[in-house]
């Protein structure tokens, strides 16, 4: 082989790499994100009193715990999309929006409370709250597993239970903007719980589409 061949076949071979699973992950979840944002706004809508709100340190709590956990998640996610890779030493950024909801809850039980704990806790879209989420969260969970095939997951079941959590995070985030309940507590229950659905739903389908 002559050196313009060689150099012709080094070419193509560049040109056919892989993408890295970190920018595959970004298009996925730009090119799933109308679609979330599209269910958000036939569905939902931001609630009429966003101006308001914005004034109350609890609401902007919310978006503080829900972007925490799809970062954290996202970066967990890439980790272990390399075959040699666990959770060790890296699921302690999962910890990171618990933290933050943790220090919520504080902070609000420190303050005088104009309503009992079980009322803020209930509140008023629990309902919303457990079917909205993890419905936002499916286009953006099926653009994490697309982009995370492209890697080699040794324990694909994790991998995509963590995919559904950055998918309930970002998913969260939107529905945050409607949620009028704005208590941590709320969002430490209901939240949490939807989260844990599309956890699940991450789970099973990573163990069928991440097995390599």
């Amino acid at each position: 082989m002559d050196t313009d061949q060689l150099i012709r076949t080094l070419a193509a071979d560049n040109e056919n790499r892989a993408r890295p699973v970190g920018f595959t992950l970004m298009l996925a979840l730009l090119a799933a994100a109308p679609v979330a944002l599209l269910m958000f706004f036939a569905e939902l809508g931001v609630r009429p009193d966003v101006m308001t709100a914005m004034h109350n340190p609890f609401f902007d709590l919310k978006f503080a715990i829900t972007l925490a956990l799809a970062i954290s998640a996202t970066a967990v996610s890439l980790h272990l999309s390399r075959p040699e890779a666990s959770l060790r030493g890296f699921g302690w950024w999962l910890l990171i929006p618990v933290g933050i909801l943790v220090a919520g809850i504080s902070g609000e039980m420190m303050m005088p409370q104009r309503a009992p704990m079980m009322t803020r806790l209930v509140g008023t879209n629990s309902r919303y709250c457990m079917s909205a989420i993890p419905e936002m969260s499916l286009p953006l969970l099926a653009g994490a597993l697309y982009a995370l095939r492209q890697g080699a997951p040794a324990r694909p079941a994790v991998a995509g239970a963590i995919a559904g959590m950055l998918s309930a995070g970002f998913a969260a985030t939107l529905y945050a903007s409607h949620c009028t309940d704005d208590s941590p507590l709320f969002v430490a229950t209901w939240y949490t719980l939807a989260t844990a659905i599309v956890a699940g739903i991450g789970g099973l389908a990573g163990a069928r589409v991440l097995k390599y």
